[in-house]
């Protein structure tokens, strides 16, 4: 089962390293991970996806990873009303202007926004949900997809109370 970890650290070097691995001695596997600011700039907020088979198992790593010096609060959000997103650029070719229009007109169906145009090739970006993600990717396969390029999901709780508190 994946599960989504929101983790808020100290903004030092090699925190992210710690983290990642003490995870994969754990013998889990890690789906996505990405770091960003925070509204506190010396806080970091580490966003990890896991497939865990035992949720014992993973609350004892998570227990770990609060014991590091430089983690500060550990919430398993996929417990937690939250929103969830993820970001995808994907750069189809369109050496054609029926082929351009037709890869528009689909972005156009998911709300997604063309970032670049070139003779050859348009880059798709798209926010939302995995599956509305892999809809989009699915829809674009007609054409040849060049590259893609994700950033994994990343999540808030719902309500007003933030992480840093629960």
């Amino acid at each position: 089962m994946k599960y989504q970890i929101a983790i808020l650290a100290e903004n030092k070097p090699g925190v992210l390293t710690h983290v990642s691995g003490l995870i994969s001695r754990r013998d889990f596997n890690i789906e996505t991970i990405n770091a960003g600011y925070t509204e506190e700039n010396d806080v970091t907020r580490i966003n990890i996806v896991v497939n865990a088979y035992d949720k014992m198992e993973l609350n004892k790593v998570i227990h770990q990873m609060a014991k590091l010096i430089d983690v500060i609060k550990i919430v398993n959000i996929s417990e937690l009303p939250s929103v969830s997103r993820e970001l995808i650029l994907v750069k189809v070719k369109a050496d054609s202007a029926q082929g351009r229009a037709d890869v528009v007109n689909i972005a156009n169906i998911f709300r997604a926004h063309i970032v670049d145009v070139g003779h050859q090739n348009l880059v798709v970006e798209l926010t939302g949900e995995e599956d509305k993600l892999a809809a989009l990717t699915d829809m674009l396969s007609c054409y040849e997809i060049i590259e893609i390029a994700r950033t994994g999901p990343i999540a808030l709780s719902r309500g007003i109370i933030p992480i840093k508190n629960m």
